[in-house]
């Protein structure tokens, strides 16, 4: 079925009785071209860009829970690309190129609203590094703008500009970036790939990794074996337990990233904000909730829920950015299961074990690489060779001293 205005209509007039579901219930198969472990944004979108780019449609994304019960429906919903190294821009902005034609792509309302995204800045120091990062942007062709205090101002009135600690003295612009209906991300992917022929099998449980000479040729879970001819990792924060059903030691850790909506208020924050002086970033969704977050817990942990006192550290960094958030009440709190990489960049690539490849370590950014990142993986296990925006993320570059260390914080993976 395909979603239009005429089949609003025509649904209306049979009393909503003729939807079809979203996607198909499959039992699982005895084998599959690809198999995919993790129904997330990225193992749903490179379900389906294996069938809609490439072709090949005797694909398996096995979910442990329900669609949409993991990160991509536990984030903040921000879309970006204003980052400064070559392994890092390109990639997020062919991610933002396609989010910009996505609801088109499949199909499907996603709520893709291009806001603008601003980082504060609150010293001359940091002034010239937004500088640096707003012109290498611009020599990759990215919108970026460097705005004064003024200017910011007369855009958001109701920063705390005079802060005696934090003054604000202006902000990096990007206007394309923006916010995205998380829950709408999957649920689009899901259908999309599913009216390509792809399984997607919720309530499939990753219980071990079969490997024969060296190579994998499938999975346990909790509904039996199912062959394969590729693995595919898109398990996030899990990407760590399910790598060590195949003997897999990984350079990231799981650590808790929580976010925060508020109640509902008239409309009075237009674009993503983020602060300089730490780590706030708040935007206001249609429904009028306050929607933020700041840092993670900093402890490992694989439970989708953090502590006290992160919740009271975000909210300071809050209030003090913006000061009449002290009246806004929280309404609700969830917790991402962040899979944090060692440079705080991620990881695209085949591993040495034959027959299984890696897509994991994405630290802050996995909602918004969502599309390049499904792209990009897709190309990889159809071609077996990297996309060329994706060329830097390797695996091995740990090893070999090839860091992307976006914040040059060093090989601390809870810094990132």
């Amino acid at each position: 079925m395909r979603y239009s205005a005429y089949s609003i209509i025509k649904q209306a007039l049979s009393g909503n009785r003729l939807w079809q579901p979203a996607w198909r219930e499959p039992e699982p198969k005895p084998h599959y071209d690809v198999i995919i472990v993790g129904g997330g944004g990225h193992g749903l979108s490179t379900a389906y860009y294996l069938a809609k780019e490439f072709g090949i449609t005797n694909v398996a994304v096995l979910e442990k829970g329900y669609i949409g019960s993991g990160n991509v429906g536990r984030n903040t919903t921000i879309i970006r690309s204003n980052y400064l190294l070559e392994g890092n821009n390109p990639f997020y902005e062919l991610s933002l190129q396609l989010w910009e034609g996505l609801e088109q792509d499949f199909n499907y309302n996603a709520m893709v609203s291009q806001r603008g995204v601003m980082n504060l800045f609150h010293s001359d120091g940091q002034r010239d590094a937004y500088a640096r990062r707003g012109n290498g942007m611009r020599m990759h062709g990215v919108d970026a703008e460097l705005l004064d205090r003024e200017q910011v101002r007369r855009m958001m009135p109701y920063l705390n500009f005079d802060h005696a600690r934090f003054p604000i003295l202006g902000g990096l612009y990007q206007p394309r970036g923006g916010t995205v209906r998380h829950d709408a991300v999957a649920w689009g992917y899901a259908r999309g790939a599913n009216q390509r022929g792809v399984d997607v099998i919720q309530h499939c449980e990753v219980t071990g990794i079969r490997r024969e000479n060296g190579r994998v040729v499938g999975v346990e879970t909790n509904r039996g074996f199912i062959g394969c001819g590729k693995l595919a990792l898109a398990a996030a924060g899990n990407t760590t337990t399910v790598g060590r059903m195949a003997d897999l030691d990984l350079p990231i850790e799981t650590h808790v990233l929580q976010a925060f909506v508020s109640e509902g208020l008239k409309p009075a924050i237009d674009n993503v904000i983020t602060y300089g002086a730490g780590h706030f970033y708040i935007s206001q969704s249609d429904k009028g909730g306050l929607v933020f977050g700041a840092e993670l817990d900093f402890y490992s942990s694989y439970a989708q829920r953090g502590n006290l006192q992160t919740v009271e550290h975000t909210l300071e960094e809050g209030v003090t950015m913006i000061p009449g958030l002290s009246r806004a009440k929280v309404l609700r709190a969830w917790g991402g299961v962040m899979d944090m990489s060692m440079d705080g960049s991620p990881i695209i690539d085949r591993t040495p074990i034959d027959n299984l490849y890696l897509n994991c370590g994405w630290c802050y950014g996995g909602f918004k690489a969502t599309p390049a990142s499904g792209f990009c993986f897709a190309h990889l296990l159809a071609k077996d060779e990297p996309h060329h925006v994706a060329r830097f993320l390797r695996l091995d570059r740990f090893e070999r001293g090839y860091m992307i260390d976006e914040s040059g914080k060093g090989p601390q993976p809870n810094l990132h």
